[in-house]
């Protein structure tokens, strides 16, 4: 059987003399895995750099076996476009390793996920835009895999204005006035998060990595028995000297 479509490249491992075992976010097949003859040569290896976009095709005996990949040139280069930016490689390095770490073997949420990962790599050169749409593309993953977060209304009188605060407990917003009393044990809410027309603040960004962080870590990978991805956290340690 055999099947094409458009990809995110993950990442890759060797295998064998020259071979190279693909990871690719698919458009229509979520996270899949396939062989690629040659694809571990000097030559090949800017083609399938973590971040790159393609067009390829797979075949195989069984659809849950691993078959073998046969990619296209590259139509985005993304690496290759920010080698002076240390924190858009670091943006690029995270977002494979938190798919790579948080979607099965042809999970079908990992289609859900194709259209905004190509919408964030695709600014991933606009540095006054892309650390704001990553915190937003964090959020939309827990959502995507379950774990949203409720930002509608406050969870304690259910206003849907004033918003400035997410519980650890229940992930639900509340409004930071009626909470007083243990305001210090919730987390703080961005309002670009709550409104797409709100202005950053200082530090948002930070505190929106903590929060999608927070959920991320104790959900999402806990949920899995494993921790953040390394390459997450030296994203925060560089966007924080930005900021």
């Amino acid at each position: 059987m055999n099947w094409s479509d458009d990809g995110i490249i993950l990442g890759g491992r060797r295998f064998g003399e020259g071979g190279l075992i693909l990871d690719v976010l698919t458009r229509n097949r979520g996270r899949r895995s396939g062989f690629v003859y040659g694809g571990s040569s000097r030559k090949r290896r800017a083609q399938y750099e973590a971040g790159n976009s393609v067009h390829l095709s797979w075949s195989g005996r069984l659809e849950d076996a691993l078959g073998r990949f046969d990619v296209a040139e590259a139509s985005r280069e993304r690496a290759a476009r920010v080698l002076d930016d240390a924190a858009a490689l670091a943006a690029i390095s995270s977002i494979t390793a938190i798919l790579r770490g948080s979607l099965d073997e042809g999970d079908a949420a990992g289609s859900a996920l194709f259209e905004a990962t190509e919408l964030l790599l695709d600014q991933i050169e606009a540095q006054a835009i892309w650390p704001a749409l990553y915190v937003r593309w964090e959020l939309g993953l827990l959502s995507a895999l379950g774990f949203g977060l409720d930002l509608e209304e406050c969870a304690l009188s259910g206003a849907n204005d004033g918003l400035s605060h997410v519980s650890p407990k229940t992930g639900r917003a509340v409004r930071g006035s009626e909470a007083e009393d243990y305001i210090d044990r919730l987390l703080r809410l961005p309002q670009f998060l709550v409104s797409s027309t709100a202005p950053l603040g200082p530090g948002d960004i930070a505190d929106g990595l903590k929060l999608t962080g927070y959920f991320m870590e104790e959900r999402l990978f806990g949920g899995l028995n494993r921790g953040m991805p390394p390459e997450r956290m030296r994203l925060v340690g560089r966007i924080l000297k930005r900021v």
